[in-house]
């Protein structure tokens, strides 16, 4: 009991699935939206211009133009993401999309780089965070950077298994500090050095000819290109509103593309501003000390500006892992949904969240923090990589979509180049991200990608063999589907009644039916089907959504109860809704003892021939939970096997 009471005091109480107001609840205005989904890319603004202008070295006068590069790759992958949630209302991001639009073989690859995106988002955010929060600490502190790093990770996982809505209304101070802090710092660095701005640009001038003379005019694109690619960082996170789209309050497409505005208009002004700021006010690195540091404390406006700025950076840093959980999530129950993932990845908690996600999130953003020791430069490469390979595919996706489908849409002339600029940005910073930093952590990030995208394949194939097997099941059937002794006699609540919890109509149930006839020959003459309409992610998007799978089950316990009746079985059936179908089964069966004394309950559970490890994984242990449940109750509940060939 005190164990319920403490989770109810962390997590929330349960919320109600078939409240017709639960999506407004949990829904997000634009404004909320990009507080938890925008964070991201404008927290990328703590290190990405940081990392241009670092690769820059004695070249800082090129600043200025990668500052107008920043601003308008930003503009040109929020304008293409813009036209991908038109497309796309339902969510699902560059998983959906190279799904939908190249295949199942791209879309597991995109799904797969943003699941490592994803974790790599939540471990990049707090260890840049650490990064901004220690630098005005003491050196004697830092032993504590990385335990504190990970007991915030564990602080967001509750959070998160709370709600999405919940973690972003307690960090939305930490954002709007982090507004106005940058626009003053920004506004003041570039305001008071207005009047100079003849004599940067004949900094600007010279530096150009010295660097033509020196360099030559490959070199210095080359350079550029290293200093563009090297900030690559600054553009995650952009993906993050288009593959949130579930969570928008209605209508969802408006409001989706307000929050991207949102993000793009901030993220590169603070992003190309904070660039220019670095040149206009003169810093250069630092040991110990990020450029942002070293920029606020150039505007001369006190320490406490620059631990305020600062501060308000590492919070904002820890609201930008928010994406992570949100997100990534989401991604592992659409693919789950697939069969990629284990399908509990699918499943919803009673807050409605999807918590085996959360939780595996989370744990994998601790062993990457871990492995990298909470630096950041190999977290960074790593995450650029992945990014980068999600964003290639997305913009892949829609440029073959606008050219198949030109003859249907005639706006494809005015589609087609945003995309084809997108992808030809996309596919060259990941080119020169990887033949760059591939010895400095770009070979593990490909690695870890492409093991996991091996383990989705190796997870599907198992599904489908299983498919294909209750698929010979039900044909092995055939010939019993229907009896010719049809009835439609009442129920005897003193009779003997066999309740069979089933799901959809098919070979499970009709044989675990066909099995209770032979093992109790003559016994049961009543049968009540029970199946619970489970809300899964799949179902959790809008009310229509869970009525079609509420009106699916029915259906299915029709043709359950017309097949009994049609062989002579006095038959009904009784249904509830939920997200934990255990639970939900339980009240159910409850409520059914009343009525019928003589009940037995019965369940059906896959049998392999040859027991392994990951078959507890990949099919959950539902029957056996329901047994022990009833079983507390006193109620007699039997769990028939299915067997199923390897």
């Amino acid at each position: 009991m005190l164990l319920h009471r403490l989770k109810r005091m962390l997590f929330g109480p349960p919320r109600d699935v078939q409240d017709p107001k639960v999506f407004h609840k949990m829904s997000l205005v634009a404004f909320l939206a990009w507080v938890g989904l925008g964070a991201d890319g404008l927290s990328s603004s703590a290190y990405g211009p940081d990392e241009t202008f670092r690769a820059l070295g004695e070249h800082s006068y090129l600043a200025v133009f990668l500052a107008l590069a920043t601003a308008l790759t930003v503009f040109i992958i929020s304008y293409a993401y813009s036209r991908i949630i038109e497309h796309f209302p339902s969510g699902g991001g560059g998983y959906l999309v190279a799904t939908k639009l190249l295949g199942p073989g791209f879309g597991v690859v995109s799904g797969s780089a943003l699941l490592v995106d994803y974790v790599l988002t939540i471990s990049v955010s707090i260890a840049s965070a650490g990064d901004q929060v220690f630098s005005f600490l003491p050196l004697g502190w830092h032993g504590a950077k990385v335990p504190l790093e990970v007991a915030v990770i564990v602080v967001l996982l509750v959070l998160n298994i709370r709600g999405a809505k919940e973690s972003i209304s307690l960090l939305l101070p930490i954002f709007m500090v982090f507004v106005l802090s940058h626009a003053v710092a920004l506004a003041a660095g570039i305001g008071m050095h207005l009047g100079q701005v003849p004599a940067v640009a004949h900094q600007v001038g010279g530096g150009l000819r010295h660097g033509l003379s020196t360099l030559g005019l490959g070199g210095m694109l080359l350079l550029c290109a290293r200093a563009y690619s090297r900030g690559a960082g600054t553009y995650t996170g952009i993906e993050a509103v288009s593959n949130g789209i579930q969570m928008m309050r209605e209508p969802r497409v408006p409001t989706a593309k307000r929050t991207m505005t949102y993000m793009a208009v901030s993220l590169a002004v603070t992003a190309g501003g904070i660039l220019l700021c670095y040149l206009l006010l003169g810093a250069s690195p630092q040991p110990g000390k990020t450029m942002n540091a070293v920029m606020l404390e150039r505007l001369n406006f006190g320490q406490w500006f620059v631990v305020l700025c600062l501060l308000a950076e590492g919070l904002l840093l820890v609201v930008a892992a928010q994406t992570g959980f949100i997100d990534g999530p989401r991604v592992m129950a659409n693919m789950a949904l697939d069969s990629w993932l284990p399908h509990r990845f699918s499943s919803l908690s009673e807050r409605l969240t999807t918590h085996y996600g959360v939780g595996l999130i989370a744990g994998a953003s601790v062993a990457a923090l871990l492995y990298a020791r909470g630096g950041i430069d190999t977290l960074v490469t790593m995450y650029s990589i992945n990014v980068f390979i999600t964003f290639s595919l997305t913009e892949m996706g829609m440029v073959r979509f606008w050219i198949t489908g030109r003859r249907q849409h005639p706006e494809w002339k005015r589609a087609l180049p945003i995309h084809l600029i997108g992808l030809t940005l996309c596919l060259s910073i990941l080119t020169i991200v990887i033949a760059e930093k591939f010895t400095e952590g770009g070979w593990i990030t490909i690695l870890i990608t492409s093991a996991l995208i091996a383990l989705c394949w190796v997870i599907r194939r198992h599904y489908r063999a299983v498919a294909a097997r209750l698929i010979e099941l039900f044909e092995s059937l055939a010939d019993v589907r229907r009896g010719t002794i049809n009835t439609t006699a009442a129920l005897d609540p003193s009779e003997p009644t066999a309740v069979l919890m089933v799901s959809r109509y098919g070979g499970l149930g009709i044989h675990a039916l066909l099995n209770i006839q032979r093992q109790f020959p003559g016994y049961f003459k009543q049968v009540v089907f029970v199946s619970i309409a489970v809300v899964d992610s799949g179902a959790f998007k809008g009310a229509a959504e869970i009525d079609a799978c509420k009106k699916a089950t029915q259906d299915d316990l029709d043709k359950f109860v017309e097949f009994a009746r049609s062989h002579g079985l006095a038959a009904t059936s009784a249904t509830d809704t939920g997200t934990d179908p255990v639970e939900a089964a339980e009240g159910v069966c409850a409520k059914l003892h009343e009525q019928f004394a003589k009940a037995t309950f019965f369940t059906g559970k896959l049998a392999f021939q040859r027991d392994r490890w990951y078959q507890r994984i990949l099919h959950n242990e539902t029957a056996f939970a329901i047994q022990r449940r009833l079983q507390w109750r006193g109620l007699a509940t039997v769990v028939l096997p299915i067997r199923v060939r390897d």
